[in-house]
């Protein structure tokens, strides 16, 4: 097949289209290569997807209308895989307008190039954080979702409705992946995994939050790639027993569906964090602070959803992943002080 994938030189989206093009797909990959974080972790992750045969590169941003529309007109996709969107919770406290900017305008230009050039399955990032002041455990996408507690969550989840729309007027199946706090090799560096990394290195304090009373279900990247690359392969379609009386957030009449995609396992930060300790063979300096604005204090994916669907669930252990990312960390990230 031949495949667009935007955010191609993000975390998850360098992964996706490495394990595409192994595989055997045609790649096109699109990035803006902004600077939200440092932009040679992003190069650098290009750089290795350029060796690859099979693999093209647009740089460009999905709210670029005229560039959006001429990359579809000259291409032919089987299929979208839209990863790119302005990233972090805190920071859209600080800029909310770049998240209107690429997570709602550039949205709207994804689905109406994928309107306009029938495109077989639209599959796109949203993410745990649309669960917002939810509590109940584990988080279900048949549960209603209708209080974020960030401008980034919100986004998200205007992304699905939006894609609803479009499942619905147009016949175009779509699929929301709500991704669970996803760490593993060329991670994001704002992201704990890596700063709690580099701190230890470094001798510095670690920023625990709440106290260290939160769980997170940490996911490692080869989990999420598989799961992303599954459900590509199987179109969302119509549920046939939906009911208008009784609504199920999670499908519809439409050729539309969401999965959770986590470990499923939720894991406490202070485990986390006595984790990253073994693999370095150090121990962390804790400097305990309360809640972050935005933030919330466990998440747990409930992913029946996507194991019907695919046969599939995440089974990566957190210590062989910790294990496997501070491997490539000491690689490729870390200078040894002189």
């Amino acid at each position: 097949m031949h495949i667009l994938v935007t955010g191609a030189a993000g975390f998850i989206g360098y992964h996706v289209s490495e394990k595409l093009l192994a595989r055997g797909d045609s790649v096109t990959g699109l990035d803006n290569l902004n600077d939200y974080y440092d932009v040679s972790l992003k190069e650098a992750r290009l750089d290795r997807l350029k060796k690859l045969p099979r693999f093209s590169f647009l740089r460009a941003n999905l709210q670029d209308r005229a560039a959006m529309e001429a990359l579809f007109d000259d291409n032919h996709f089987d299929a979208v895989i839209n990863l790119a969107a302005q990233a972090g919770v805190r920071y859209s406290l600080e800029n909310p307008h770049s998240y209107i900017d690429s997570n709602i305008v550039g949205f709207t230009n994804i689905l109406e190039c994928c309107r306009h050039h029938e495109i077989g399955h639209l599959v796109y990032a949203s993410s745990s954080s649309v669960y917002g002041m939810n509590s109940a455990m584990p988080f279900s996408v048949h549960d209603n979702v209708d209080h974020p507690i960030s401008l980034y969550a919100a986004t998200k989840k205007a992304n699905e409705l939006m894609a609803h729309t479009y499942s619905h007027l147009f016949g175009i199946p779509t699929t929301g992946l709500r991704f669970f706090t996803v760490y593993g090799p060329w991670g994001r560096p704002d992201m704990a995994l890596f700063l709690f990394t580099k701190a230890i290195l470094a001798g510095e304090p670690i920023k625990v939050f709440n106290n260290g009373d939160m769980q997170r279900d940490f996911t490692y990247i080869d989990d999420i790639v598989e799961g992303i690359i599954r459900i590509t392969d199987s179109p969302a379609t119509i549920n046939p027993d939906w009911d208008g009386d009784y609504p199920d957030p999670g499908t519809s009449s439409a050729p539309y569906r969401l999965y959770n995609i986590g470990n499923s396992q939720p894991v406490r930060l202070t485990d986390f964090i006595a984790a990253i300790e073994k693999a370095l063979g150090l121990t962390a300096v804790q400097e305990f602070l309360p809640m972050q604005p935005g933030d919330v204090a466990a998440t747990y994916a409930d992913i029946e959803d996507l194991i019907e669907a695919v046969d599939y669930q995440p089974e990566t252990p957190v210590q062989q992943g910790i294990n496997n990312f501070t491997a490539w960390y000491l690689k490729h990230m870390h200078k040894e002080q002189p």
